[in-house]
């Protein structure tokens, strides 16, 4: 396995010592050999805010390297953790990469995020909630901006309303979260013509996370002429990752490829 990279050498905001969860950290996926900076995606991996599912993690970063991608999975805070902690790990992530960018072999300027399930809740929230970085910051890495160029979620949460995830809501926002705060994290609500193109997929009949938090968002990006790729299969449960055996459902990862040529995030096959 890859050796992790911390986001912070210093003090962790948010970080509570008498938790016994990892510290948040990004596990590299590089490439090697391009003929020019490659693009990258930062993984999350779902597990409704209490867990990291493991084959949402590194075979994803793995596939992405297939496509000429370079790739980093982030271990960010959970249940017992609660907002704004497991954002401030994703947006540490994105100014992290960017900030060494040069080490890394990659392209400043084409960062994208990708998560399942309430991974995809935070990509998602990562891709409403950002900013342009401190320039004054003491911290060389929070000059950087925190918005990624490129979003692609995979059966995401995505609302805490009416179509909401309850398991995910309540280990990020607790019981009886405020309603403002509900409204904050429904990222569909949040959707700006500054909020990156996105890739969306989802199965019609997730028994888990309802098809409608998919279809919200997308028309959400449409409102805000965002443009954005959203694929729905009829059939499929929850959880499937790159659903490497199921011939129907695997085609997401072709069509997701084809998407990050489009955006000029991979390369075109030889």
């Amino acid at each position: 396995m890859n050796p992790s990279l911390n986001l912070w050498n210093g003090q962790i905001p948010r970080f509570d010592p008498a938790i016994q969860q990892e510290e948040p950290c990004l596990t590299p996926y590089l490439l090697s050999g391009t003929p020019r900076p490659a693009a990258a995606v930062i993984v999350c991996p779902g597990g409704g805010y209490v867990g990291l599912a493991p084959y949402e993690g590194e075979p994803v970063s793995q596939w992405l390297n297939t496509l000429g991608v370079a790739s980093f999975v982030l271990t960010y805070r959970r249940n017992p953790y609660h907002h704004p902690a497991p954002l401030l790990d994703a947006q540490r992530a994105i100014r992290f990469v960017r900030a060494h960018s040069q080490e890394f072999g990659i392209d400043p300027q084409r960062i994208g995020i990708l998560g399942f399930s309430a991974g995809g809740h935070l990509a998602a929230t990562a891709a409403t909630h950002f900013d342009s970085g401190n320039p004054q910051a003491s911290d060389p890495v929070e000059r950087f901006s925190c918005r990624p160029d490129a979003v692609i979620l995979c059966y995401p949460v995505v609302t805490f309303g009416e179509y909401r995830h309850d398991g995910s809501r309540t280990s990020l926002l607790g019981e009886n979260p405020p309603v403002e705060l509900v409204a904050l994290l429904s990222n569909e609500l949040q959707v700006t013509q500054a909020t990156p193109p996105t890739y969306l997929f989802h199965t019609a009949n997730d028994g888990a996370v309802p098809v409608e938090n998919s279809l919200l968002f997308a028309s959400a990006l449409s409102r805000c002429k965002v443009p954005f790729d959203l694929h729905v299969f009829a059939d499929g449960p929850h959880g499937v990752g790159l659903a490497q055996d199921d011939p129907a459902l695997s085609l997401w990862t072709k069509t997701c490829a084809a998407w990050l040529r489009k955006m000029d995030f991979a390369p075109s096959p030889v």
